[in-house]
Formats: structure tokens, C-alpha cells, sequence
């Protein structure tokens, strides 16, 4: 059965890292936040590939920045914000009914008023 498990985290680990590889191409796909949770997966069931994310040269800082203080750099929150403002405006184009588009539009502002409650640090710690 663990071996099972084991199994299981490591192809979420890789199937995160996949989404967050392709996020570095893709506009409006966050990249650090696949590889967040990959980081997490990869704790699971995959210490090795963990370590290699967590001292990445790019992405392993960000990383260790929200295990060890939750923060969000500033320059991701601004544009999570004005990803998340543009879904919402697009949003309100289609012909969803009305209740909907009110609660999801509270959702996404929920989210944003959370991320930029996170704290801040630079990201060369």
C-alpha cells in the first residue's frame, strides 16, 4: 500500500511541475504556484525531487518563502490581480445568470483581498 502512495505523489509531483513548465510559456498560467503544490506532492512521496525544487535557481526561492513565511512578492500579487480583474470582466460578457456571476465575482475578490493580506519579502533572501 505504500508503495501505492508513493506512486500516487510522485505523478502528482511530476503532473504539477508539467502544468508549471508550462505556465513559463503560456501567458496568465501561474508557474510558482504549480510548483508550490508540486513542492508539497513531491514532500509526500518524493524527497529528491523536492530538494531539486526547493534549491532551483529560478523558482526554489519563492518556495522556501511561502513554506517559511507565507509571503507573496509584490510583483505577483500585482499581477495576480490583474489577471484575476480581467477573468472577472470577462466574466460578466457571458450570459451566465446573474447569481452566478455575483458569486463568483465575491470569490475572485475574496482571493485577492487574501493574497494581498500575505506578507511581502524580497526575492533575494
Amino acid at each position: 500500500m505504500r508503495w501505492t502512495m508513493n506512486l500516487l505523489w510522485r505523478l502528482l509531483a511530476v503532473a504539477f511541475v508539467v502544468i508549471g513548465l508550462i505556465g513559463v510559456v503560456v501567458p496568465g498560467l501561474p508557474t510558482v504556484v504549480f510548483l508550490l503544490i508540486a513542492a508539497w506532492c513531491a514532500g509526500k512521496g518524493w524527497p529528491a525531487l523536492e530538494i531539486w525544487l526547493l534549491n532551483h535557481p529560478r523558482y526554489g526561492l519563492p518556495i522556501r518563502n511561502w513554506r517559511q513565511f507565507g509571503s507573496v512578492p509584490r510583483k505577483a500579487k500585482v499581477l495576480a490581480t490583474v489577471m484575476i480583474s480581467c477573468s472577472a470582466l470577462l466574466l460578466w460578457f457571458f450570459s451566465l445568470h446573474l447569481y452566478l456571476n455575483v458569486a463568483i465575482s465575491i470569490v475572485l475578490v475574496a482571493v485577492m483581498l487574501w493574497l494581498w493580506s500575505r506578507p511581502e519579502l524580497s526575492l533575494d533572501r
